[in-house]
């Protein structure tokens, strides 16, 4: 009587010095941006163990559990003195153990601490302190957080631990919403995990599937239909792998912050799975050692909506190890939209401004055209859609093959370029390294209206690189340049007018490039061998347009609309253009062309002190006919025939002034426009010509 009454004061103590349960260890979550899971990581030893909660398990499902395991879980304080009567009664009348009387929070107990020892006295003092651990937790957790305990812990056969664990490997989705076969399987595995594994034993799974069924057939928890139906649905034979979206978006995230249990990245798992199976299917057509890659980017914020980053992450033929989304890659073609538009932001070209592609030289370079042939006088709208070489080639003259690179390096993606060396014209054919996911963020910019954001990989950040936009292109100059790439050619068997998109091919047919936005969404596509070798005849248009139109149509059944024109867009024919804008007249080593105007002061990149009370002077020489100045791309004043301009800038900052003759001549220069100290600048300025 004495022991008994001390054993009931120990366990009455527990109560009095209950100690915080230990932590479980977890396996590494990688979540999408609504919560969905992209990828686990197993624990060290090999188990997977994914953290659960009882509200975000089916409710049927914790019913069950409650009524088979512990139906008077929360009433009792940890032990049910009730089942250990009965428990030992049963003991007693059979002369061996039928039911063990452990309440869900022993249960959670001996998870959190093993026993050990086989003998009937460790097993017994085993039990003891199952009681009191049990009285403990109830004084520290909140019953809900019990069931979350034993929702994450309990055993399902092999490696696979937790409620969440065991739907996902044999049912392939999270315990949210369970079918009654589904749920009762789940109650029934704990008691005996290894024999009634359903991918070893599915007999046995099956009967004592069947074995939940008939003892909770009383409860009212289902109907007895309901039930019948459950018994004969088939048990999983099998165990599915577990999640792998976005494999290498998660590594990273997990290797940037190896701290954290749960990241949660920008990700749509949805897009992300579409776009995986995609890359799965269309590699196949691509031939031995090539891959494929694919990011999505969302328009008005930057977020990474998918990154497919090869065909197949355990695939070592294609360098499935390596993410080809951030592999530097020489663009192709795909620069030239860039060039265009700041020919449009400085006032220069119009998209219906006419251009000439023909052959011409540019010191010792000389470009040409992918199919060796020249279209003559073209638009330069159409010089864009047919990505013809020349003009494109002609305006990155103009506009300067530095400037196009400090621009793109200032909306956040830099180009790549050997150390020491500075841009040059071929630039905008391809001679220069950048990502497939930085050229997704370019692309982005000119549909979000020329302000580029950086990219964003994860939500669940305090602080983001991808809030604040940075400055690309002006917003005429993007809604020119998405009005000229939507009547871009569409690839074979492909519908026109869907999507704005560019294609490029590197040199030597290392890499074929697609890049296509709508009025929400950019998709850039990648195909090519890792290694860089060539492959003859793969050429963007045929080899990753195709993809990327097929991206769209797996994704949206309409693409999103483009945003308005800007109400200083001029959207009209080339008749009606201002004179200067009908014809880009420069065109390098063509002869019998004039001389265009240069800007002979000040010089390009000065900073210049603003004097209210006199104007700073603009010298310009050559030139054909009457000059106009631009300011930012916005024509300022009347055309005139003078050589020497004098500007009141009212504000301060940079400043773009580009000067055009007639013949549609141009030079530019950027100014650096700072107040006298202690007075404040205002936002306009003045030009005349003198």
């Amino acid at each position: 009587m004495l022991v008994a009454g001390g054993g009931y004061a120990w366990l009455v103590g527990a109560r009095a010095a209950a100690p915080p349960p230990p932590e479980p260890a977890l396996s590494v979550e990688v979540l999408d941006r609504e919560g969905r899971l992209l990828r686990p990581f197993a624990l060290a030893d090999g188990r997977w163990r994914l953290k659960a909660q009882a509200g975000e398990v089916d409710r049927r499902f914790l019913d069950m559990l409650v009524a088979y395991e512990d139906k008077r879980f929360w009433q009792h304080g940890g032990v049910d003195p009730v089942a250990l009567l009965r428990a030992a009664g049963q003991m007693a009348l059979h002369g061996r153990i039928v039911s063990g009387g452990s309440t869900l929070t022993m249960q959670v107990a001996r998870l959190l601490e093993p026993r050990e020892g086989r003998g009937l006295a460790a097993k017994l003092g085993a039990k003891l302190r199952e009681m009191r651990r049990a009285i403990q937790l109830e004084a520290r957790l909140t019953k809900r957080e019990i069931l979350g305990l034993y929702l994450t812990l309990a055993p399902y056969g092999g490696n696979i631990e937790g409620a969440r664990a065991a739907s996902v490997a044999y049912f392939g989705k999270e315990p949210r919403r369970l079918t009654l076969a589904e749920a009762a399987l789940l109650v029934a595995l704990p008691q005996a995990p290894e024999s009634r594994r359903p991918d070893r034993q599915p007999e046995r799974a099956g009967r004592a599937r069947e074995a939940v069924l008939a003892r909770l057939g009383a409860t009212g928890l289902f109907d007895t239909p309901e039930a019948e139906f459950a018994a004969r649905a088939p048990v999983p034979a099998r165990r599915l792998a577990m999640p792998m979206l976005a494999a290498h978006a998660a590594e990273a995230a997990r290797r940037e912050r190896p701290s954290v249990p749960v990241h949660r990245l920008a990700i749509e798992a949805s897009a992300q799975m579409r776009l995986e199976e995609l890359a799965a299917e269309r590699v196949r057509e691509l031939g031995a050692g090539v891959s494929l890659a694919m990011v999505m980017v969302d328009n008005a914020t930057g977020d990474v909506l998918a990154r497919v980053s090869g065909a197949d992450p355990l695939d070592a033929s294609r360098a499935g190890a390596v993410d080809l989304t951030r592999a530097v890659r020489s663009p192709g073609s795909t620069l030239k939209p860039f060039i265009y538009g700041l020919a449009f932001e400085d006032g220069i070209a119009h998209p219906e401004t006419l251009i000439e592609d023909r052959p011409a030289r540019f010191g010792a370079y000389r470009p040409r055209n992918f199919d060796r042939d020249y279209q003559g006088t073209v638009s330069v709208k159409q010089a864009l859609q047919l990505s013809l070489n020349v003009p494109a080639v002609v305006l990155l003259q103009a506009v300067g093959p530095q400037r196009l690179a400090s621009r793109l390096g200032q909306a956040g993606f830099a180009l790549k370029l050997p150390p020491g060396e500075i841009p040059g014209l071929a630039v905008g054919l391809g001679g220069v390294g950048i990502s497939l996911d930085a050229l997704a963020g370019l692309y982005a910019g000119i549909a979000n209206g020329g302000e580029a954001h950086r990219l964003r990989e994860r939500v669940d950040s305090a602080v983001t690189d991808g809030e604040e936009a940075r400055r690309l292109m002006s917003p005429v100059a993007a809604w020119y340049l998405a009005q000229a790439l939507v009547g871009t050619p569409a690839p074979r068997n492909e519908r026109a007018g869907r999507i704005a998109f560019k294609t490029g091919t590197s040199f030597g047919y290392r890499d074929a490039w697609a890049v296509g936005f709508d009025g929400r969404r950019t998709i850039a596509v990648w195909v090519g061998r890792p290694d860089g070798q060539p492959v003859p005849g793969m050429i963007g248009r045929e080899a990753a347009a195709p993809i990327l139109f097929e991206a769209f149509a797996r994704l949206v059944t309409r693409p999103a609309p483009f945003g308005p024109a800007p109400r200083e867009a001029l959207n009209t024919r080339n008749i009606d253009l201002p004179p200067p804008l009908r014809r880009f007249g420069r065109m390098a080593g063509q002869v019998g062309m004039a001389d265009g105007p240069r800007i002979a002061f000040p010089p390009d990149g000065a900073s210049v002190e603003r004097d209210a009370d006199e104007p700073l002077a603009l010298k310009v020489s050559g030139g054909t006919g009457r000059l106009t100045v631009f300011v930012d791309g916005v024509p300022s004043g009347t055309p005139a025939s003078a050589a020497a301009f004098f500007w009141q800038p009212a504000g301060t900052g940079f400043v773009r002034l580009t000067v055009m003759d007639a013949a549609g001549a141009s030079d530019s220069i950027t100014l650096r426009i700072r107040e006298p100290a202690g007075v404040a600048g205002t936002p306009a300025g003045q030009l005349s010509g003198r």
